[in-house]
């Protein structure tokens, strides 16, 4: 009898602990439910971590054309020459709370190369611009911004001439690296959109800007090009200004970016200096892109030689239609 009524409470203690034991582990399911991860447990177990947030959207784009002819006894007329354009784009978005910082950069550079002349291997295409812009939430869509635009060229730059009864083609150097920079600080409202599709719009206008004009080669500065004092290298300006940025898709397989910049001096408001890039993408497949770029430039102060009479104020216009490899990243 005694060891009936012993192995009876052995019984009863052994199933109280595998209850409580249970009771433990639906407790621990639910602890894990309730933070970072889940798991379940029975014939098989699945684990989900907690999304962590992303701060910052980065990429770009490469993009390379080649063209190449090679002629020999051609009698249809022609001579050999080659031709390539390159360009690399690239942008980094941060946005965290009410914080925002957007940058961008464009450097593009092209050649041609032609066999029948002096000064073989000429530029085409030569442009350095950064854009970097951040910003404190007001509302939904308005910043406060602060805007740094920095322009350049990486090489220097020459106008190509022949002298009256020369043979040979002659050149002057014109432009070089930082020679002219332009560095744009403003301080102002800024109207930012951006949607679901990654189409991003941006609007600038800014009461409280500084222009710096810098010009580094010792000739071009003696000269006083680029409206800099001769002799100086930095000529400082407050103004006003307005910028856009625009990267908005047109239709499947086709992006438009551009990037639009306004100064006037306090000293002659309505004088602007305009300066305007578009580029049009217009990818074929994975590897193989369109391109359409256009860029103007207005600055009043730059005079520019013309091929008959003095030098004056014009339009600057390039305007590029490229079919190469190009690559996005």
């Amino acid at each position: 009898m005694f060891k009936k009524l012993l192995l009876s409470f052995f019984i009863v203690i052994g199933l109280l602990g595998v209850s409580k034991a249970q009771d433990k582990l639906l407790l621990a399911d639910t602890l894990l439910i309730a933070g970072d991860t889940i798991i379940m447990l029975g014939d098989s177990i699945i684990i989900k971590e907690k999304v962590k947030p992303v701060y910052w959207e980065k990429g770009g784009n490469f993009n390379l054309s080649i063209q190449h002819v090679n002629l020999v006894n051609w009698n249809a007329g022609g001579v050999s020459n080659m031709a390539l354009n390159t360009g690399l784009m690239y942008y980094g978005n941060y946005k965290k709370d009410k914080i925002i910082w957007d940058s961008k950069l464009n450097i593009n550079l092209g050649f041609n190369r032609q066999a029948d002349r002096n000064y073989k291997t000429r530029k085409t295409n030569d442009n350095f611009i950064f854009i970097s812009k951040y910003g404190r939430e007001l509302t939904e869509k308005w910043y406060l911004s602060t805007q740094i635009d920095a322009r350049t060229q990486l090489l220097a730059g020459y106008r190509y001439f022949r002298p009256a009864g020369a043979e040979q083609d002659a050149r002057n150097k014109i432009s070089d690296l930082l020679a002219p920079a332009y560095l744009q600080s403003s301080t102002g409202l800024n109207y930012r959109v951006q949607y679901e599709n990654k189409d991003r719009i941006s609007l600038i206008a800014s009461p409280f800007t500084g222009r710096f004009t810098i010009v580094l080669d010792d000739s071009l500065s003696n000269a006083g090009a680029f409206g800099v004092i001769p002799g100086e290298v930095v000529r400082a300006e407050a103004g006003l200004s307005f910028g856009s940025s625009t990267d908005i898709q047109l239709i499947e397989n086709v992006r438009w970016r551009a990037d639009l910049n306004l100064f006037t001096n306090f000293e002659k408001l309505g004088n602007f200096v305009v300066n305007f890039n578009s580029v049009i993408s217009m990818r074929v497949n994975k590897y193989i892109t369109t391109r359409i770029e256009t860029i103007l430039i207005y600055d009043e102060r730059v005079f520019i030689q013309q091929a008959e009479g003095p030098p004056k104020q014009a339009v600057q216009f390039q305007n590029m239609i490229n079919f190469g490899l190009g690559l996005d990243f």
